[in-house]
């Protein structure tokens, strides 16, 4: 509650014998002498509004002119007897004053209060000024009626953040008509400090002294409190003894002909005394300052769709102003960021405790309700009750007959001496009237106990609370599904085929949410060749990830049939065009021949590759006709033949990698091909020199797909290669030339199964090829036989009956084969199998 926006006619009125209290405004002003914050009391004690002050100078504003600016600045270069004259004559039964220090930037700094007359300015205010305890009225103005008679408070705060000053003002003429006495008669009304150990009920006075600090969050109004408590508590004091503590339920002024012992504090202060006919007045207040609160919490939270961060927003906002306790369960669906949660919860919903906040002594909490536990609430408690139906919970006391209840729900732990005596209320967390979770708020014995309104205020907040909740689910979903349908499209590259080693990375963009469209992939094509893509999809989002996955899918197909290079970008330049006119994406394909140590390549709009020589080291970027990107249309393909020796490194990549908003792409081309040929102790090791080297530099948003193949070739005695007649008597002729060359190699345990395979291909090769057929056996890893003729058609699996004479031969080799295939390429065909090398004994 802003307690400076009290109403100017105290309740009771100026006549009523009981306890008042005193609006209080509170000014906040930062390093630069400016108003950061200012309250609606504030606006009605100084006639300036909230919209008007904030950012003025306070100078213009306050009559602490002795507390500001260049005189808090240099309050460390004072000389010790003059403390007292600008700061007040203390005397050391007054508290805490100037023997009381506290650090701030290396000077030191102390409270102060004095009392001053403001007078009507047509820019704010001039004010007449004292400092300390005064002994008679200060000052004259023009008039009376247009003087305002204000006692001040001033507190320099240290810390890390902007604000270097906090002001709690009080109407002084207000004082004096309501007691009703006059300058002449009325004893002096003076601001003071004392230590809040020395006042009547002290705990409660450091309990609720935030209540003075409206509207600042609590991780300001914490760090100004303990302040507070420490440089001396806020007085009223009417006599050289009687002091009465200020804060705005209990700031009781003494009344004319009271006696000095009447004027002290009531001994129960947490039960005031309410002046006949105030209700109506307290309602009010009451209910502004849970309006504040909620406005103050909706702004606090959801400031990141994190879900994480949003649980730790939304449970520590209700902690220490609402409650003193609030632990936040969710369920398993709305955790996980999975789809929207399946109807009402029931016994069986599994909840998580997600985060708890507390203002307890630390770990107190921590064995009991640990976060992170995944359980499902007992039916016969209110936590359930709240979770099925919907609706807030309040129990104004836990007794303990109902804390043994809770307890005994609960196995292997005991939470009575937690929750007993104190005062429980939980809320629903909801979103489109689906029950996410709920959040458990507790309040000390020590402290009111929830009522109706707090039950009002504490479903309002969890409705807010759930709002952001599932704000942040969904992008949690949304995002998972996205990353999940790019994951699915990026290829499981093989580290190894036929003279090729082959190491991927890939790095999503830095934008939340906005996924890419950068592949690679790396395709075994037959006669031992590898293809070798990399591709960047143009735009962000679901479009370019679906678009990046039809693209991938007809490139693996076209590589396949053994489409050329500049061929196969042909065919997907016009495929984009039939899918749609904003299909646009960047291509490089590229073949690799180990056995002939031959790279063609073709390039659709793409950065160029860089090869890293083996021999010497050099890297360099591959010169490429460059292309028009794919989806264009109207502009040719070409492709290129580079040679290259065993051990070279071809490295793939994205502009992503290279290209920074601001920079020249240049110098990320040169440092690519720099961080390149940086000798590397692996494959894996030379992919993370080069993201280490380029991914530092500032800036990068793309995602970025980085592919390097090391080019190992096949060695000549590796391949073994024969031409054979279109006689049928060649098959065995195969067959022996075969077991033969296994042998050489030192592998008799695959000459059985190699002959079996190679008799079957060959001897369909010479039935229906019509011509001499080539057969060539190749050793990697694996044994590759490849069986080539003059026949175009492509073999076919047929369905053999009992008595069929053939239609057998392709069903062995897929029984007997690792795998197999079958392409053409002009007028030709080659069919190809595997078979797994079984090392002797």
């Amino acid at each position: 509650m802003d307690h400076g926006s009290e109403r100017d006619t105290p309740p009771g009125g100026a006549g009523d014998a009981t306890a008042g209290r005193v609006p209080l405004a509170v000014v906040v002003v930062d390093r630069d002498g400016l108003v950061s914050h200012w309250s609606s009391g504030a606006g009605r004690l100084f006639g300036v509004q909230r919209r008007d002050a904030v950012g003025r100078p306070a100078a213009d504003l306050l009559p602490v002119s002795g507390a500001l600016s260049d005189d808090l600045h240099d309050l460390h270069d004072l000389p010790a007897d003059a403390m007292p004259d600008a700061y007040g004559p203390y005397d050391p039964g007054d508290g805490p004053g100037p023997d009381l220090e506290a650090s701030l930037g290396g000077r030191t700094a102390y409270p102060t209060a004095g009392r001053a007359r403001l007078f009507p300015h047509e820019h704010g205010h001039q004010h007449e000024h004292e400092v300390g305890h005064e002994d008679g009225p200060a000052g004259s103005g023009p008039a009376d009626a247009a003087r305002i008679d204000v006692l001040w408070w001033a507190y320099p705060l240290i810390g890390p953040g902007p604000s270097r000053l906090l002001v709690l003002a009080a109407d002084a003429t207000r004082l004096r008509e309501q007691r009703g006495y006059d300058d002449e008669t009325a004893e002096r009304i003076s601001p003071g400090f004392a230590r809040h150990t020395e006042l009547p009920a002290s705990d409660e006075l450091e309990r609720r002294l935030p209540e003075i600090l409206p509207n600042m969050g609590p991780g300001l109004s914490g760090r100004i409190v303990s302040q507070i408590l420490e440089l001396g508590y806020p007085v009223l004091e009417f006599s050289q003894y009687d002091r009465v503590p200020v804060t705005p339920y209990w700031g009781v002024p003494r009344r004319p002909g009271r006696s000095r012992a009447e004027a002290v504090v009531p001994h129960q202060c947490s039960a005031p005394l309410i002046p006949a006919g105030a209700e109506h007045e307290l309602e009010y207040a009451a209910v502004r300052e849970r309006l504040e609160f909620l406005n103050e919490v909706s702004s606090g939270i959801g400031s990141s769709l994190d879900l994480g961060e949003t649980i730790r927003e939304v449970t520590s906002a209700a902690v220490p102003r609402f409650a003193d306790f609030a632990g936040t369960h969710l369920r398993s669906a709305v955790l996980a960021g999975e789809g929207f949660p399946d109807g009402p919860p029931d016994a069986t919903t599994v909840m998580h405790r997600v985060w708890v906040e507390h203002n307890d002594e630390p770990g107190r909490w921590d064995d009991t309700v640990p976060v992170g536990e995944t359980f499902a609430f007992p039916a016969h408690t209110p936590f359930y009750q709240c979770m099925v139906t919907g609706e807030p919970v309040l129990i104004p006391q836990v007794t303990e007959e109902l804390a043994n209840r809770i307890s005994g729900e609960f196995e292997k732990r005991d939470l009575r001496p937690l929750i007993n005596g104190r005062s429980l209320l939980i809320v629903p967390l909801k979103a489109r009237n689906v029950v996410l979770g709920f959040m458990v708020l507790m309040r000390r014995p020590d402290r009111a106990a929830f009522d109706d309104m707090d039950r009002t205020t504490g479903a309002e907040l969890a409705a807010r609370a759930g709002l952001v909740l599932d704000n942040a689910r969904m992008y949690t979903y949304q995002e998972n599904v996205a990353d999940t349908l790019q994951d699915s499209m990026l290829p499981q590259v093989a580290p190894r085929t036929a003279g090729c080693d082959v190491a991927t990375r890939y790095l999503p963009g830095t934008l939340l949410g906005r996924i890419g469209g950068d592949w690679f992939d790396s395709i075994k094509l037959p006669g031992s060749r590898t293809a070798l893509v990399v591709g960047d999809v143009m735009g962000h989002g679901l479009n370019s990830a679906a678009m990046m996955g039809q693209l991938r899918t007809a490139v693996q197909t076209m590589a396949a049939l053994e489409t050329p290079p500049a061929q196969l970008l042909r065919n997907l330049d016009d495929l984009a065009r039939r899918l749609g006119e904003n299909y646009l994406a960047t291509c490089l394909y590229a073949v690799y021949d180990p056995i002939r140590g031959e790279l063609h390549l073709a390039n659709a709009g793409h950065i160029p590759p860089v090869l890293v020589r083996a021999e010497d080291g050099r890297s360099e970027l591959l010169d490429l006709p460059t292309g028009a990107p794919i989806g264009v249309g109207g502009v040719p393909f070409e492709s290129t033949v580079v040679r290259v020796r065993p051990g070279d490194r071809l490295v793939l990549c994205t502009d992503g990698l290279v290209e920074v908003r601001g920079s020249d792409i240049g110098e990320g081309l040169a440092a690519l091909c720099e961080s390149a040929a940086h000798p590397a102790a692996s494959m894996d090791a030379a992919c993370d020199t080069i993201i280490r080297a380029l991914n530092t530099r500032g800036g990068r948003k793309d995602d970025v797909a980085l592919l390097m193949a090391r080019l190992n070739g096949i060695p000549d005695d590796h391949v073994a290669e024969w031409r054979l007649d279109a006689d049928p008597r060649e098959a065995g002729r195969a067959r022996r030339l075969v077991g033969d060359q296994l042998l050489a190699w030192g592998l008799p345990q695959a000459v059985e199964t190699a002959q079996l395979l190679v008799s079957e291909v060959v001897t369909n090769a010479l039935r229906y090829g019509g011509g001499p057929v080539g057969l060539r056996v190749v050793r990697t890893d694996a044994l590759l036989f490849e069986v080539t003729d003059d026949e175009p058609g492509l073999p076919a699996m047929l369905s053999a009956g009992p008595y069929a004479e053939a239609g057998r031969g392709l069903r062995v080799v897929t029984r007997l084969a690792r795998e197999w295939g079958a392409s053409a390429t002009g007028h030709r065909k080659t069919v190809w199998f595997e078979q797994s090398v079984i090392a002797g004994p």
